[in-house]
């Protein structure tokens, strides 16, 4: 099993289900409370950990109750946390959750401590990044730091996925270093200037990465499964008919699953196979980390 490495955020989220997501303006009221670990970067590597991947987690956290919570987490779910960095004066990330009685959610988040992870914190884990087989990265962090982390992987012939979330524009050098994306339908949109909405409008966008130098492109369609496109092989992957109660993280269990089944040599295919039954299990529960399954769940 190859060493995996995730680079990202670690937020807490304060999640308010209800029956509907507010109107700007508006107050809804009713609904439950939870409050749960979260964040891209986290929700990766919990979702790696407990497909049984062999992670280090690189964030950084503020010296508050947040961050001490957050890597007594990472620690019991077996993740190495020992380049989780500590910064003085900004506080650990915060995302505010609502979702509605369909499972749709809106999300706005504070970065933190998130937002001053940075070049430095990645030379001192340089020895461990390219060491590895697999960097994953999303867009919570600064965008320089991923580049930068991204240039230092590709350079010592370590795979680095982007999970491009939350979407905004890829400098061309960046895509270059890149192994794999992994946008969903928005993200890609962005991306290309692709409306996808179907399999022939998911080729083609992938095609067009694909130009920019990404070497595999899988894009995400939520209930609709993932299109992958490798190589040897390009088609739908399919997911399983599903009750969604909440999509929080759906896409982070994605690719803490995609990157763990890789790095246990299967193929693109057989990768994509196992995020979609482990993204369509997350949905089925409340919560980011606390939807995440189990490789016990999955009979995979």
């Amino acid at each position: 099993m190859g060493k995996i490495i995730v680079i990202g955020s670690s937020n807490t989220d304060m999640v308010i289900k209800s029956a509907v997501l507010p109107a700007p303006g508006e107050t809804v009221l009713g609904g439950d409370f939870i409050m749960n670990p979260g964040g891209k970067g986290a929700n990766q590597a919990v979702a790696a950990a407990r497909l049984e991947g062999d992670v280090l987690f690189i964030t950084k956290t503020g010296n508050d109750i947040f961050g001490r919570q957050a890597i007594q987490l990472f620690e019991k779910e077996g993740i190495d946390t020992r380049h989780i960095a500590t910064d003085p004066d900004k506080p650990s990330g915060v995302a505010l959750i609502m979702v509605d009685d369909h499972g749709e959610n809106s999300i706005s988040v504070a970065l933190g401590a998130n937002g001053a992870l940075n070049k430095e914190d990645i030379d001192r884990a340089a020895s461990q990044i390219i060491s590895s087989t697999f960097v994953l990265m999303q867009l919570e962090i600064p965008l320089e730091t991923v580049a930068y982390a991204a240039d230092l992987a590709a350079k010592n012939s370590v795979k680095v996925i982007l999970n491009p979330a939350p979407a905004q524009f890829l400098p061309d050098e960046l895509l270059q270093c890149l192994y794999m994306i992994t946008p969903n339908e928005t993200e890609t949109e962005l991306l290309t200037g692709i409306k996808v909405n179907g399999e022939a409008s998911a080729k083609k966008a992938a095609a067009k990465l694909k130009a920019k130098g990404v070497e595999n492109v899988i894009i995400t369609l939520g209930s609709a499964g993932a299109f992958i496109s490798g190589a040897d092989s390009e088609e739908l992957i399919p997911a399983p008919t599903v009750k969604a109660i909440d999509t929080t993280a759906a896409g982070d269990t994605f690719n803490g699953a995609l990157v763990t089944a890789l790095s246990e040599g299967k193929s693109l295919k057989d990768a994509a196979s196992f995020a979609v039954k482990a993204a369509s299990l997350s949905v089925t529960k409340m919560g980011a980390q606390a939807s995440v399954p189990y490789r016990k769940d999955l009979n995979f």
